[in-house]
């Protein structure tokens, strides 16, 4: 997300500059990272359920699932998402509209 508040600084200035508060900038921020690692996170969940029944398949493996192993991964990714989604946010918000529209 860091790498995306620095690519996105003309965006981020622009948005400043039509009337955009610091607060909108942290929420999108945030809600960007939050929804990528909810994806991530279901993806995995959805991926490692299909790749452990397809092994099963050809194995003749049992194979059984901890629902709360799941919930916990999933929660730990959100979390992850989030913590990690903070910092840029705040740093995207506090930029200066004229400086991040000149900047290249």
């Amino acid at each position: 997300m860091l790498a995306t508040v620095l690519e996105r600084t003309k965006e981020i200035g622009l948005l400043r500059a039509i009337g955009a508060t610091q607060r909108d900038i942290k929420l999108q921020f945030v809600a960007e990272s939050f929804a990528i690692a909810i994806l991530g996170g279901l993806l995995g969940i959805v991926f490692g359920i299909l790749l452990s029944e397809l092994i099963a398949f050809y194995s003749d493996w049992a194979v059984s699932w901890s629902l709360l192993a799941i919930v916990l991964s999933f929660s730990i990714c959100a979390l992850i998402g989030i913590a990690f989604g903070v910092y840029p946010a705040i740093k995207a918000s506090q930029l200066d509209p004229i400086t991040a529209l000149q900047s290249e």
